[in-house]
């Protein structure tokens, strides 16, 4: 059975590199969000096991979803994926449950080491 996950960014580019990124064998059914908004329907849905989540996109910001999911109490594991690497940004997904920060452009050798670290692929 796939593992729904879910790329939330509000470039389409972006979603692209990301989905490119991701190992070829990994089984798995994508969803894409093009905002915060649709990134938590899509999770409230079922899909989004693990989500690969932008901080900078329109109406609700990547900071924003991750507030929202801590106050809802719901359980995702997120990838915070943005080109704000600014170490105080990092830390606040961090705090507010991110699992880990890849900076942009996202490339397989960022991706691989976390997946495999959380046991998510082997």
């Amino acid at each position: 059975m796939p593992l729904p996950i879910v790329i939330a960014d509000d470039s389409l580019l972006a979603r692209k590199v990301l989905t490119k990124a991701l190992p070829a064998d990994w089984d798995v059914e994508i969803s894409y969000a093009q905002n915060g908004n649709e990134a938590l329907a899509l999770y409230r849905q079922g899909k989004a096991s693990v989500m690969f989540l932008d901080l900078t996109m329109p109406g609700m910001t990547g900071f924003q979803v991750l507030e929202a999911m801590q106050h809802e109490d719901l359980n995702t594991f997120v990838i915070v994926v943005s080109a704000d690497v600014q170490p105080i940004a990092q830390e606040r997904v961090r705090a507010l449950g991110a699992a880990a920060f890849i900076g942009k452009p996202v490339t397989p050798e960022a991706v691989l080491p976390i997946l495999k670290e959380y046991g998510l692929y082997v």
